[in-house]
């Protein structure tokens, strides 16, 4: 059982070390590159770096098709260089991450080769085989519309193989008990040399029963436990990061009852209806992803993302909730990917909106979970939808306005550097939003400082609050103490933060209302009746409250008023209705701004009198 859980309040950054930073001018990031920007991964207050496959590879499918699983791509350096690079996260305090892809391998792989080449070579078992070309093989493919089957012939070996995803990797058997001693033998090598984690890729496949005349599918969860005790056994603290997009009633069985399993997991089901709130402005089934995947061991955390290097997978979602996402964020065909996902960044899904940027970053950070930042994101930069699949949103980092977005100093970059249209390097680049107070980059900066400061969004529990409306909900904490304000229970600290507000209604006569101020930001709103919402406004001058939310009737005309900021909440536009100001909603702990009347805040078992 794992005790150290730094993993609960951790801020981890995903980055492709191929496309991060060129130190040598070859037109491929290298783990040089990558130690030169360290400090501007601390300064940006990342804890956590989860790394891509960097192992030697073919790259038919950007290093997920490894051929090696103990060495590092020539092209991104040497065993040294990466032992350089943890060293230096060790110093700033980071941990690291790497993406540990041990379903399948790249047929190029010595293992396959001498599998096919001879029948009694024990490598044989170590992948899954049939003389015959199942009846199933058209059925059960991970990338839809590009693979045509799960099975394909090698002339060598005279059998048919098994791959769940492309034919050039083919599938280990991971029920045999050789290739699971090899996958311990892997995390063993690489936490030696400084790695506190991994990524697990592909979880239900990787412990999926495998072979012909499966009737339906057969996991053995114990594969995980014996994962989990050897990590823990070999270095304290070390967890797996898992990645299972199932469904929430098979969540326990990959945590373990007792959290003996995986420590994290993605929070697939949470992310995909968050998409479809913010699409369609109706956050009900948002709640029911949370309330739905809240049992959890007390070790184990979700890892809460907006977008990541593949597409946004909707296939959770109903038909219509998926197309409600697609016209929202992805209409154009070529915006989508595999029937069920979009295939782009988030910047250019939310058009660029810096407000709305802010709404979706902010909700992440506060739901709760260990919000995972993909590269790039926290500068908004755009896609390529000309690159094929998922490369599209996998372009170089941009850093400055030099040529290549001073990503490499060759002229023939591994991917190219986005350089025309409103994402283009001389325009979204890391100097100058460094320069920028105001920028995007500062700005996340500021919110990942504040989430880093509220460990009880990533310790605590949450509940919904009803605000009388179909669309519009408030999560709270419950703590062991709590006022009462303006209908809505807040924690005590929040309370202590209103008595200066809280004094100064009571001595005014006529005592204050408070109200909105003019804005031009719209939401839509259901048409359900009035609702209450309980709100904390701070800014460098004040500190205030709103209480009901109902419109300016609830105003008195000769009562003082506090004024309270707005907030924008991208919602579709329908024929005929009036769009409705909403107040602006800042967290309570971070100062992040949420959707209109949904305040998110979190239980925690700490005493509110030692909070940061």
């Amino acid at each position: 059982m794992i005790n150290d859980l730094w993993y609960k309040n951790a801020v981890v950054y995903c980055l492709s070390v191929a496309t991060y930073m060129d130190a040598n001018g070859d037109g491929i990031g290298d783990f040089k590159g990558l130690v030169r920007r360290l400090d501007y991964l601390q300064g940006l207050g990342i804890t956590a770096l989860w790394l891509m496959p960097f192992q030697p590879s073919p790259n038919r499918d950007d290093g997920y098709d490894v051929a090696d699983y103990y060495g590092v791509d020539p092209r991104y350096g040497t065993l040294g260089d990466f032992v350089e690079f943890t060293h230096g996260c060790k110093q700033r305090g980071m941990r690291v991450l790497i993406d540990l892809v041990v379903n399948h391998t790249s047929d190029q792989h010595s293992w396959f080769r001498l599998a096919c080449s001879d029948p009694k070579s024990k490598h044989r078992d170590w992948y899954v085989w049939s003389d015959a070309k199942p009846k199933n093989a058209e059925t059960g493919m991970v990338f839809p519309g590009v693979q045509k089957s799960t099975w394909s012939y090698q002339k060598d070996a005279r059998a048919y193989y098994f791959h769940r995803f492309y034919d050039f990797q083919p599938d280990l058997n991971t029920a045999h008990p050789d290739v699971q001693a090899e996958i311990l033998k892997i995390m063993g090598f690489w936490l030696q040399l400084g790695v506190d984690g991994f990524r697990m890729d592909a979880v239900p496949f990787v412990i999926a029963k495998k072979g012909i005349g499966l009737k339906r599918p057969s996991e053995k969860y114990d594969m995980l436990r014996t994962f989990s005790e050897f990590l823990s056994w070999r270095k304290s603290g070390a967890i797996i990061l898992g990645e299972a997009n199932v469904v929430p009633k098979t969540d326990m069985a990959y945590f373990g009852d007792a959290g003996e399993r995986l420590q994290m997991m993605f929070n697939f089901d949470v992310n995909q209806h968050l998409f479809y709130a913010m699409a369609s402005g109706d956050c009900r089934p948002l709640m029911k992803a949370m309330n739905d995947t809240n049992p959890r061991p007390a070790t184990a955390q979700w890892g809460l993302f907006l977008r990541n290097h593949d597409e946004l997978d909707l296939g959770r979602l109903s038909e219509k909730q998926r197309q409600a996402v697609f016209t929202a964020f992805g209409p154009d065909k070529n915006m989508q990917l595999y029937n069920r996902g979009i295939r782009r960044r988030l910047a250019p899904m939310l058009q660029g909106d810096r407000r709305r940027l802010e709404l979706a970053y902010s909700l992440m950070l506060t739901l709760p979970g260990t919000p995972v930042i993909r590269y790039g994101d926290e500068i908004g930069m755009g896609d390529n939808l000309d690159l094929p699949e998922r490369n599209c949103a996998r372009t170089p980092m941009q850093w400055s306005t030099e040529p290549q977005g001073g990503f490499t100093k060759s002229d023939k970059p591994i991917l190219p550097v986005i350089s025309d249209g409103a994402y283009a390097y001389s325009h979204v680049n890391v100097a100058q939003q460094r320069r920028d107070p105001n920028s995007l980059l500062n700005w996340m900066e500021r919110m990942v400082r504040m989430r880093k400061e509220v460990p009880e969004i990533g310790w605590g529990d949450f509940t919904f609050l009803d605000t009388k409306s179909a669309k519009k909900r408030i999560a709270r904490s419950r703590l062991s103490s709590s006022c009462f304000t303006n209908g809505v229970t807040m924690p005590s600290y929040v309370s202590t933060i209103l008595q200066p507000i809280r004094r100064k209604c009571a001595s005014s006569s006529p005592r204050p209302t408070l109200r909105t101020a003019p804005s031009s930001t719209y939401c839509q709103k259901s048409t359900a009746g009035p609702r209450k919402v309980a709100v904390i406004a701070s800014s460098s001058k004040r500190t205030a409250i709103a209480g009901s939310a109902s419109g300016a009737s609830t105003i008195s005309s000769n009562a003082p008023t506090i004024e309270l900021p707005h907030i924008v909440f991208p919602a579709q536009k329908r024929s005929g209705a009036q769009p409705e100001v909403m107040p602006r909603i800042p967290h309570p702990f971070t100062g992040c701004f949420t959707s209109p009347g949904s305040l998110t805040t979190h239980d925690s078992h700490r005493n509110s009198t030692n909070l940061p």
